[in-house]
């Protein structure tokens, strides 16, 4: 992972696009160990730099590196939970006005408790959706594993909302507009869906 020194532009709709390598099992037994080896150092290290630098790796590193060891993992894995939260953060650090105004929006739409859950603040800013991200990241290294990844749930679950009732505004007069802001609301309602699998299974004692 230290060979990437760049960060990368990277869409979420590139996440299942990594060719396989010659030793699927290899790989998945890698990505597994790599997961758990992170989250282990986060969660023994005292030093808050440490800490910090694991948060905000894909900032000065780029997403290529981390894309590479967890991208074909099992959506319902330790390896997939960390590479969706990791992506989900890199994408709206890349448009924090954007993901600011879908997450307002959504929390408005919504009558669930996912904004609460989300621990967002009242009244939210870019500043404060990418500290948020942040703060959800750094959950999994610190407290309650599940209740992190219930946090990043909530969070997409809320942005899919907003994006959603948005492609619906764009639909007669920006078509093309109104289907990325579909695509990209299923998107993060799958992964929503697929972090809460993720948490329960780790309250089961299940996820590897």
């Amino acid at each position: 992972m230290a060979d990437f020194h760049k960060p990368t532009q990277y869409s979420g709709d590139k996440f299942d696009t990594f060719e396989g390598g010659s030793d699927p099992a290899q790989l998945l037994r890698i990505a597994h160990d790599t997961a758990h080896a992170l989250v282990r150092r986060g969660r023994e290290t005292q030093d808050p730099a440490t800490l910090d630098r694991l948060v905000s790796y894909t900032d000065a590193n780029g997403i290529d590196a981390i894309a590479e060891l967890w991208a074909r993992s099992s959506p319902r894995s330790l390896p997939g939970a960390l590479w969706r939260i990791y992506l989900v953060r890199l994408m709206i650090r890349q448009d924090a006005a954007g993901a600011t105004h879908y997450f307002q929006r959504g929390s408005e739409l919504l009558a669930t408790i996912d904004p609460i859950v989300a621990g967002a603040p009242e009244p939210i800013g870019p500043t404060e959706t990418v500290q948020l991200a942040d703060e959800i990241l750094r959950g999994l290294f610190r407290g309650d594993f599940a209740i992190a990844l219930d946090r990043a749930a909530s969070f997409c679950r809320v942005l899919s909302a907003g994006c959603a009732s948005a492609a619906d505004d764009a639909d007669l007069t920006a078509p093309e507009r109104a289907t990325d802001l579909t695509t990209r609301a299923d998107r993060l309602a799958l992964i929503a869906d697929e972090l809460a699998a993720c948490a329960r299974l780790h309250r089961a004692g299940n996820l590897d």
